[in-house]
């Protein structure tokens, strides 16, 4: 009998995979979770930065909008000044809470904008620095949008729109709070009363499929307790097959460990350099030089659309994704400015997405100044960043079986061949205003080596 049964215990052994080991609470086994395709595959997520900042959303040029409460405490700076000039000298910074009331916020015509803008995520800031929470958390009494202000689940309604438009659906989150007094006094008391329980309620009550830590500097991810959290969201949260995490989650991180790497405004902060040739990684960045909303920002600190899409196919080309920011104002509305530019940026992918989504980098992702490369399901996509005239000649790509080339957007082949070891693509007379699109142009090529 004995026997028997471990016969048929060796027999099931060898019949069936073993069920994988659950991630263990360090950086190697955090490090070995497979990215979820979704992520590189998407290529365009739209940040969202909203809060108690958005109130007097001003910051000095070139700066955060923000870091407000956190800059108004230099009597020296320009945000004091500007405080005190504005609201005066005894007006609290907890004292635009109540002013920040939400009341045109509108999550369907938000996620109807995203989703016309070709993104694919989303990622609004469930948290900021300023420890002001989007949802009702219990850890955060009288001081999250259903106690105070709006009096809504502003991360839960938002969540809701934008999933029902077939987008992802991500939260920024700092792990630090600047005036928290359990911070500023106990970290490890902090961490374990306040923090972890609040990121693990956000992931539970809203299930992401993005986490963008941040707010991690100030210490190593083992007093954040980094890895213990991640190993909880890979190995048993309800959304542990989906989620994908950065890298923010201490000062030892950035560049090193985590889901995917990030840059800032081009800033790669402590990462090394070659960190983002060997894994997926993401820009964030807003219209102009704040991510909150600015009054202080005018036209000629929004970049235009152009710009945008150029950044887009450059990060794309070389293995990025490009998630861009807006700041809503503190009645929920969109400024139009950020709208035109969304849409001018859905356009450009409607036509063209088929040379961003789901592409991989080609062996060059760059010939010249205004080529960039990408690749998909046996294509070569030579993006050119202006009209190239009568005549597309390209070195890169080398001819081979069956040489085509097409240009998204524009029915039939174009008149392609091979000389001297370059494609010459005879592009089509169409005018000044005959061109499928503006900004960029994509030239399909297909027989290429």
């Amino acid at each position: 009998m004995t026997r028997h049964i471990s016969f048929l215990t060796l027999l099931l052994f060898v019949s069936f995979p073993s069920v994988a080991a659950p991630y263990e609470a360090n950086w190697e086994s955090i490090d070995s979770r497979p990215l979820p395709a979704w992520f590189d595959e998407a290529k365009f997520g739209i940040f969202i930065h909203w809060g108690v900042y958005s109130v007097p959303s001003w910051g000095p040029k070139g700066k955060y909008a923000e870091w407000y409460w956190h800059d108004m405490l230099n009597p020296e700076g320009e945000t004091w000044k500007f405080h005190a000039k504005t609201y005066g000298e005894e007006f609290k910074y907890q004292d635009f809470a109540p002013l920040f009331k939400a009341e045109l916020f509108d999550p369907a015509q938000w996620a109807d904008i995203f989703a016309r803008s070709g993104a694919k995520y989303v990622v609004l800031t469930s948290k900021h620095h300023e420890g002001f929470c989007l949802w009702p958390s219990p850890d955060s009494w009288n001081w999250n949008s259903v106690d105070i202000g709006p009096h809504r689940d502003l991360c839960g309604d938002l969540t809701a729109a934008v999933r029902d438009r077939g987008l992802k659906m991500g939260f920024y989150y700092s792990l630090y709070e600047w005036f928290n007094p359990i911070y500023k006094s106990d970290v490890k008391r902090y961490v374990d009363e306040h923090m972890l329980p609040q990121i693990k309620d956000l992931v539970v009550k809203y299930s992401p499929s993005l986490i963008f830590s941040d707010g991690e500097w100030d210490h190593p991810s083992d007093v954040w307790r980094s890895t213990e959290f991640l190993a909880w969201l890979y190995n048993e949260s309800p959304c542990k097959e989906d989620v994908v995490v950065d890298d923010r989650w201490g000062k030892d991180t950035r560049g090193h460990h985590g889901g995917y790497y990030t840059t800032e405004y081009g800033n790669i902060y402590e990462a090394p350099a070659d960190a983002f040739n060997k894994k997926k990684w993401e820009e964030c960045r807003g219209m102009g030089a704040s991510f909150g909303y600015s009054r202080n920002e005018t036209i000629d600190e929004y970049k235009p659309a152009r710009e945008h899409i150029h950044l887009l196919i450059e990060l794309v080309s070389k293995g990025g994704n490009l998630l861009l920011d807006i700041g809503p104002t503190a009645d929920g509305r969109i400024p139009v400015i950020m709208q035109q530019r969304l849409l001018e940026i859905g356009e450009w992918l409607a036509l063209n997405g088929e040379a961003i989504y789901g592409t991989k980098q080609w062996r060059q992702s760059a010939e010249g100044d205004l080529v960039r490369y990408t690749a998909k399901d046996g294509a070569v996509y030579a993006i050119c960043l202006k009209w190239p005239g009568k005549e597309f000649i390209l070195e890169a790509p080398k001819a081979g079986a069956g040489l085509a080339a097409s240009l998204l957007g524009h029915e039939g082949n174009l008149k392609c061949a091979s000389k001297d070891g370059k494609i010459k693509v005879e592009m089509p007379d169409l005018g000044v205003d005959g061109a499928p699109c503006k900004h960029a142009y994509v030239v399909k090529l297909v027989g290429v080596e």
